[in-house]
């Protein structure tokens, strides 16, 4: 079972492969190898990259309050 790397909960949609979905902080992240890959959805649909460490940080801190 995959697990958000965010928030890590479990309730996941699978998009394509290697390509999830996170019900409950609302990202999108995918897998290849031993790395991950994690993307805010923009309000137009696009995706952007919160693979900068602090921008992930930020992004869960901002989630969890």
């Amino acid at each position: 079972m995959v697990n958000c790397p965010i928030c890590t909960g479990k309730s996941i949609g699978k998009l394509a492969n290697n390509q999830y979905f996170c019900w409950e902080c609302y990202i999108e992240f995918n897998n290849t190898g031993n790395q991950t890959q994690v993307f805010d959805i923009a309000e137009d649909g696009s995706l952007v990259s919160l693979n900068n460490d602090q921008e992930v940080l930020n992004y869960t801190d901002a989630t969890l309050t």
